[in-house]
């Protein structure tokens, strides 16, 4: 008959891993925090976040920077704007260095796309909800 010999090192781990076990079935006991409340996006936050990532893109000499309007998602207007915006913000890079043209970017991009009311409107593919139509109804005879 063979005796089993007690190996405390394993039996700690066992005791260490059946813990784990049971903390992360039970939780903690906390009820979970309120989720935060969904804030609505207007034209002129989804234009701001477009031309400032595309802006801060191109000043970092990303190869992404490259790609064209419709690539980017923008509007004909945003990338007016993309464009008026990229070339100050190069301004203010030579003057004051690139974290100043990194907030540059991101307010000039806020101050024009709010200027412009989100500058959606231009893209030829693009029509506002409101203006959407329904589809031709069926010749009838």
């Amino acid at each position: 008959m063979t005796s089993r010999r007690f190996r405390p090192a394993g039996a700690a781990l066992a005791a260490v891993l059946a813990g784990c076990a049971l903390a992360l079935a039970a939780g903690d006991g906390r009820a979970p925090g309120p989720a935060p409340a969904p804030r609505a996006s207007t034209p002129a936050d989804v234009c701001t976040s477009l031309v400032s990532y595309w802006v801060k893109e191109a000043l970092r000499g990303s190869v992404w920077a490259g790609l064209d309007w419709e690539q980017k998602g923008l509007s004909n207007e945003q990338y007016e704007i993309h464009d008026d915006v990229l070339v100050a913000a190069r301004a203010e890079e030579r003057r004051a260095g690139r974290e100043a043209a990194v907030v540059f970017a991101d307010r000039e991009s806020r101050r024009r796309c709010e200027a412009a009311k989100g500058a959606t409107g231009s893209s030829e593919n693009w029509r506002p909800p409101e203006e959407r139509t329904a589809p031709p109804a069926s010749p009838s005879g």
